[in-house]
C-alpha cells in the first residue's frame, strides 16, 4: 500500500510538473523576458530511496514497477529541457532579427551555454545558437528507461541501490562514488554517487547532450528535427556506440530491449496520464514515449 501511494504521489507531481505551452507566440520584449525568466513550473519530489524490485516474482509486474518508478522523473527532466529549448528559440529569433537582448536575457544565455559546454558568443557570425539547439533537446523516454534498466539490472544493482546511479556514470575523484569490484589494477574511476535519483537522471541527460562521445546521437537527433520527424529511441541508439565497451553488441541489446519493452512503457505512461486526468490536472504532454 505504501508503494502504491508513493507511485501515486510521483504521478500527481508529474501532472503539475509537465504542463508547458507547446507553441511560441510573437511577444513584446517585456513579455519574452518575463516568460523566459519566470520560475520553472517543474517541481518533483526528491527521490532518495529505491524500491525493492526483487520482491516481484512476475516479470511483467517488475518491469511495470520499474518503469512506473522512473518514468515520471525522466518526463519531468525532459519537460525542463523543452522549456529551456523554447526560451532559447524565442531569444534566438529575436537575436536573428537584430533585436538587442536585455542584460537578464544575455545572462540567461551565458548560463545556458556554460551548462551545455558551449562557448558564449553573440557575434554576428556566432555558431552558438546552432550548437545549443543541437544540445538543448530531449532524449526519448523509452531510450532513457531502457538504458536505465540495462545499466542498473532493473534497479537491483549495487550502484542503483547504494549510489542511486541508474546509468553507470563514472567519476574520477577518490571517494566520489563506489569502486567497481571489477575495476582493473591502475584504474582510478569510481561509479558516481548521487544525492537523489532525480540527480542521476539529470546528469545522464546532460552527459548525453554534452559529451563528445555522443555527438553522433545528437547529430541523428538534429537530422530528425530538421526533417520534422518523430524522435524515436531506435533511431538514436546508434549514437550510443561509445557508451559501452561492448560496442555493437550493446546497441543490438538496447534495440532488442526497446522492441520488447516499449509496449509496457507505453502502457505505464498512458496509465499515468489517465491518473492525471482523474485528478483533474492538465498534463498537455508534447512527446510520445519514443
Amino acid at each position: 500500500m505504501l508503494r502504491v501511494l508513493f507511485f501515486a504521489v510521483i504521478v500527481v507531481a508529474v501532472a503539475l510538473a509537465v504542463w508547458l505551452p507547446t507553441t511560441i507566440d510573437v511577444r513584446t520584449d517585456a513579455q519574452t523576458q518575463a516568460e523566459a525568466f519566470a520560475p520553472g513550473p517543474i517541481q518533483m519530489p526528491v527521490v532518495t530511496q529505491v524500491p525493492d524490485f526483487n520482491e516481484y516474482t512476475d516479470i511483467r509486474e517488475k518491469k511495470e514497477a520499474f518503469f512506473g518508478f522512473l518514468a515520471p522523473l525522466v518526463q519531468a527532466e525532459n519537460a525542463r529541457i523543452r522549456q529551456e529549448r523554447r526560451k532559447l528559440a524565442a531569444l534566438s529569433e529575436r537575436w536573428s532579427e537584430g533585436a538587442q537582448l536585455s542584460p537578464d536575457e544575455t545572462e540567461w544565455l551565458d548560463q545556458l551555454a556554460a551548462r551545455y559546454r558551449v562557448k558564449f558568443d553573440l557575434a554576428e557570425d556566432s555558431e552558438m545558437f546552432r550548437v545549443l539547439f543541437r544540445r538543448v533537446d530531449v532524449v526519448p523516454e523509452t531510450l532513457v528507461l531502457v538504458q536505465a534498466a540495462n545499466e542498473s539490472a532493473w534497479g537491483t544493482s549495487r550502484f542503483a541501490l547504494d549510489a542511486l546511479n541508474f546509468f553507470g556514470q563514472w567519476c574520477f575523484s577518490e571517494g566520489c562514488g563506489l569502486v567497481p569490484e571489477s575495476r582493473i589494477e591502475g584504474a582510478s574511476h569510481e561509479v558516481r554517487r548521487f544525492s537523489s535519483v532525480n540527480a542521476s537522471v539529470r546528469s545522464y541527460l546532460r552527459n548525453i547532450n554534452t559529451h563528445p562521445a555522443y555527438l553522433q546521437l545528437r547529430l541523428l537527433r538534429e537530422q530528425r528535427r530538421a526533417a520534422a520527424a518523430e524522435l524515436r529511441a531506435v533511431d538514436l541508439t546508434a549514437g550510443l556506440l561509445s557508451y559501452s565497451e561492448r560496442g555493437e553488441e550493446y546497441i543490438e541489446e538496447l534495440n532488442s530491449m526497446i522492441r520488447v519493452n516499449r509496449p509496457i512503457i507505453v502502457d505505464v505512461i498512458e496509465t499515468n496520464q489517465e491518473t492525471d486526468q482523474n485528478t483533474g490536472e492538465n498534463t498537455n504532454q508534447d512527446s510520445s514515449p519514443e
